[in-house]
């Protein structure tokens, strides 16, 4: 019973293991992918490219993804299921509509200045391509609803002027993002500049 029970425990940790370095080298091919389809775009990438840049061979990197395809969805869900992860606790926060949606931008701007990279990627990349199936898509539009949710619940609130949410969501959606990946990609976003940008996305025009 001894033996049996110390045989389970390796086991387990040898699972553990195996699981931990099957992520660091999924970690490592989406990385690499994604400076190949930064500098090569989708159809110049190929998967011969991509197991260069990560530092795999093709078996390797055929042992993970099927195609460059693949590679490419993969990038996209991460990177809007970490993004998404990252603003859960914030949007639970149970703060009044604009400090939540305060608080969700200035997280997006910490997340997006972390991998300048990725998250350019992550904005453009779903417009130069379709596919099938999205997964990466739940996500992006869990986001996209609950900001413009905040939007809709601070209007009622009277913490927002009673603009159409959708127009006050795109004016703020192109501003911040500009901000945000057309500044100094060195230096973090103050909470200042994003005040800024608030005030000026959400001030009533007629009241100027």
């Amino acid at each position: 019973m001894l033996v049996s029970t110390a045989q389970s425990k390796y086991r387990i940790m040898v699972s553990e293991r195996q699981i931990e370095e099957r992520k660091m080298r999924q970690d490592r091919i989406l990385s690499g992918a994604l400076e190949v389809f930064k500098s090569k775009g989708f159809d110049g990438a190929t998967m011969d490219e991509i197991a260069a840049q990560s530092g795999f061979g093709k078996a390797t990197l055929y042992y993970y993804f099927h195609s460059k395809e693949e590679v490419f969805a993969a990038i996209l869900e991460n990177g809007w299921m970490s993004l998404w992860s990252s603003l859960e606790p914030i949007i639970a926060g149970g703060e009044g509509p604009r400090q939540t949606f305060i608080n969700v931008l200035l997280k997006i701007a910490e997340n997006t200045k972390e991998r300048p990279g990725l998250f350019e990627f992550l904005f453009n990349a779903p417009k130069a391509i379709a596919f099938e199936e999205e997964p990466w898509r739940r996500y992006q539009h869990r986001l996209y609803g609950t900001i413009q949710g905040l939007l809709e619940d601070g209007i009622k609130a009277g913490e927002f002027p009673k603009l159409d949410p959708q127009l006050l969501f795109k004016a703020m959606g192109g501003l911040f993002m500009g901000l945000v990946l057309m500044g100094d990609k060195n230096k973090p976003v103050s909470e200042k500049e994003v005040e800024e940008l608030l005030n000026q996305l959400i001030t009533d025009p007629t009241q100027k």
